[in-house]
């Protein structure tokens, strides 16, 4: 977990922890199923001046603390646009990624107000579209979990090269007690907006990786057909790790589509 200080608030039945950075339009950066708030560490301060970025930790991550109820990928949603509510926005940006990616969906899909601009990066409209992982990650002991999540995020390239993203990308990955894996589990297994794709009204960015061995770059492909107006950009040499191999090039490409969406939502956040 990164050692930068974070803050709760209650919403609902959960109080959620969080970090925010920077100051102007809201951008609420959604983490993957692995990972907790702090996978957006290195990531938040390349979106540069202008953006307020806001990460938090969903239900069974991190800081964040829920009950032991089941829950699904709606529900999680709900709880975004609640967080929303509580920090006081009314809008907010949103980049899903993985995990996060059909939590921003959702989110786009039954809270459109909520919804000022969607970034979808490695993201899939349902679990039957993605290579099963799964079951071989929940058997697996911590170290070779790592270690597998670890190629299925970065190219042999970047792995081999570069030391610091190796460190920043283990250092995001998280943890869980078996129950709380197992709720996270059923809700992405029955995550299925495929046919509600077109309901999204939101501009729309799906930033995928040309070799993404989880989620393959035809469903994004799919993806950016399905929602109105969408805009599509394959990242070559990437996995599904955008947000960490490609950061600089991902950051970029978000921060220019956000301030190309500005709804001059201005603030610090009401929350710390």
């Amino acid at each position: 977990m990164s050692s930068e200080g974070f803050q709760h608030v209650k919403v609902g039945d959960i109080d959620i922890a969080y970090v925010e950075s920077g100051q102007g339009e809201p951008l609420v950066l959604l983490h993957g199923g692995e990972s907790h708030r702090g996978q957006f560490d290195a990531f938040r301060p390349l979106l540069g001046a202008g953006i307020l970025a806001i990460s938090f930790d969903q239900r069974d991550t991190g800081d964040t603390l829920n009950g032991p109820e089941p829950y699904d990928i709606v529900r999680q949603a709900a709880d975004c646009a609640d967080f929303l509510a509580a920090l006081g926005f009314e809008r907010a940006h949103v980049m899903g990624v993985s995990y996060g990616g059909a939590i921003a969906m959702h989110l786009a899909i039954h809270y459109p107000q909520r919804v000022a601009s969607l970034i979808l990066s490695g993201a899939t409209p349902s679990w039957t579209m993605t290579e099963s992982f799964g079951d071989r990650i929940v058997a697996m002991g911590p170290d070779a979990r790592a270690q597998f999540v670890l190629d299925l995020l970065l190219t042999p390239e970047g792995q081999a090269n570069d030391p610091q993203l190796v460190a920043d990308t283990k250092r995001a990955l998280r943890g869980r007690p078996v129950d709380a894996d197992a709720r996270r589990m059923t809700a992405i297994q029955n995550h299925d907006c495929t046919a509600r794709l077109h309901e999204i009204t939101a501009p729309t960015l799906v930033l995928h990786g040309a070799e993404d061995p989880i989620v393959r770059a035809q469903v994004a492909e799919l993806m950016a057909s399905e929602i109105p107006g969408a805009r599509l950009v394959i990242l070559p040499r990437t996995r599904h790790g955008i947000t960490f191999e490609a950061r600089e090039q991902a950051a970029r490409l978000a921060r220019d589509f956000v301030l190309s969406h500005a709804v001059g939502t201005v603030s610090t956040g009401n929350g710390g």
